[in-house]
């Protein structure tokens, strides 16, 4: 399947990948794909400004108009499903059937906004004053900054923008420099959105394609309402104090060191394919990925070994060839932090198996890679640390409690799962003495979240929830009301006070 197809497949003209001065590179073989036009940090507060002028006349809309929007990208997306996709594995190097999952991803979550514009609730709540009412009613929030990241260039970005629009938000998307391209074919796809709606405000949706200063930039400017950042911990730390320091908004969703426990009355040929995929899915390079595995004593000798010969066998290559299950690492500099891990893990008394460079002849200037499993003596540094790669940590462990007390002691507290078909075990994971995380599965991996649900985790996954359930107030301000139908004007908690 030739570059040039798949480029203008998803719409890029020369005009868009030529002339700029940031090169793409696809992670397949490293080679250019274009050089794209930046905007300047300085350009930033004039495009906040016509976000801001946006949001003045897009608040008015009603909400389920506003959702009219959303429906339409959703229907670009369906049309354009398989071009994006293979877009998105071109540029961000993931397989072929994981680009069109997360082009799926965004569909659904259009399907979601849709109906959720029509479902923006607030409460009534009783008065303890006669003749009165209280309720609450939500409000658009503001211009929403998204920075996202290259491993979901597409699908967190859905997450935020479908949300915020409905809500009433104009969007301001500043995609990773390491997929811009991505982000230009959908861009178009939501101008083409807006253009069958016919009547939404210039500037509703910019796209700013830039370094860090231009993200800066929006984390510090005061009328940039929200700003959902998806990283690093460490861009994470970066983005907080900024927003916060103006006491604006911000929604973090940052590292993820997740974990799965397999207990002895577990399903292992179930567990077995939970843990392949969940490992070794996007080379590793998902916030949800499994890093390590806590394995019972018990059935670790029956487990390990098929472990072990499934990650040699499974095919490593051009995720766009068919039977491809891992294709590259982002670049070499995320392989030289992977062989560096592996390196301390031996340090630190770890067995490796796996984890070497391949393809190295037929594709130099990539990063392929064995997925690695790592069995380690106990949780040292170097698993209490995130890699962004195909790394598997195995430990065993006799008691549940010891576990997932083990499971917990890392800074990071995105996702977590357990294999077991005790209910005792299953529920006490999912107690409040349980798991730590924001997502915590039974008898499924920690990867593969479906939009119905809020997604994020604790600790330094920094707290923040995206896409289903109630994550859509994030993108919007609350106000509490009393109303007086009486003739009488009694005053809360008994107080008398007679003028």
């Amino acid at each position: 399947m030739a570059f040039e197809d798949i480029l203008r497949g998803a719409g890029l003209t020369d005009t868009d990948l030529r002339g700029g001065t940031l090169p793409v590179r696809t992670p397949i073989d490293g080679s250019s794909l274009g050089e794209v036009h930046e905007i300047l940090h300085e350009q930033v507060p004039a495009r906040v400004e016509l976000a801001e002028k946006a949001f003045r006349a897009w608040r008015t809309v009603p909400a389920p108009r506003r959702g009219e929007l959303v429906r339409l990208l959703g229907e670009e997306l369906r049309a354009h499903k398989e071009a994006l996709g293979k877009l998105v594995s071109l540029e961000a190097g993931k397989i072929l059937q994981e680009g069109l999952g997360e082009v799926q991803e965004m569909i659904d979550i259009c399907d979601f906004a849709t109906g959720l514009s029509r479902q923006l609730y607030g409460l009534t709540i009783a008065s303890e004053r006669p003749g009165h009412r209280m309720m609450e009613t939500w409000h658009p929030l503001g211009p929403t900054a998204v920075i996202s990241a290259f491993n979901f260039p597409v699908a967190v970005w859905a997450w935020n923008a479908a949300l915020a629009l409905v809500c009433g938000n104009p969007v301001l998307w500043k995609p990773s420099e390491k997929t811009p391209l991505t982000a230009m074919a959908t861009a178009k796809l939501l101008d083409r959105a807006i253009a069958r709606f016919g009547d939404a405000p210039e500037g509703l949706h910019q796209l700013l394609v830039g370094g860090v200063a231009v993200g800066d930039a929006l984390a510090s400017h005061p009328k940039v309402a929200l700003v959902s950042a998806t990283g690093s911990t460490r861009m994470g730390r970066a983005v907080a104090p900024k927003v916060a320091a103006r006491f604006g908004r911000s929604l973090l969703e940052l590292g993820g060191n997740n974990a799965m426990i397999v207990a002895p009355s577990a399903d292992l040929e179930l567990a077995s394919r939970a843990i392949v995929f969940s490992a070794v899915g996007t080379c590793g390079q998902r916030c949800t990925s499994l890093r390590r595995l806590f394995v019972h004593d018990s059935v670790r000798d029956a487990l390990l070994p098929k472990l072990v010969a499934a990650f040699a066998s499974v095919r490593v290559g051009s995720p766009l060839e068919g039977g491809t299950l891992v294709g590259p690492l982002i670049d070499h500099a995320a392989m030289e932090r992977m062989h560096a891990a592996l390196d301390r893990a031996r340090a630190e008394g770890g067995t490796v198996h796996g984890g070497e460079r391949v393809l190295e002849s037929d594709a130099p200037r990539a990063a392929y890679v064995r997925p690695a499993i790592v069995e380690m003596p106990r949780q040292t540094d170097v698993v209490r640390e995130e890699t962004f790669a195909p790394i598997l940590y195995v430990l065993g462990y006799r008691d549940l409690e010891a576990a997932i007390a083990l499971q917990n002691d890392v800074p990071q507290g995105l996702s977590s799962s357990i294999f077991s078909n005790d209910v005792r075990e299953t529920e006490l994971f999912l107690s409040s003495a349980g798991s730590d995380c924001g997502i915590a599965n039974v008898n499924i991996g920690p990867s593969g979240a479906e939009i119905g649900g809020a997604f994020g985790g604790e600790k330094e996954t920094g707290g923040g929830r995206e896409s289903g359930s109630d994550a859509w107030r994030a993108y919007m301000r609350r106000a509490t009301n009393t109303v007086n139908y009486s003739r009488d004007l009694p005053l809360a908690q008994g107080i008398r006070f007679d003028v």
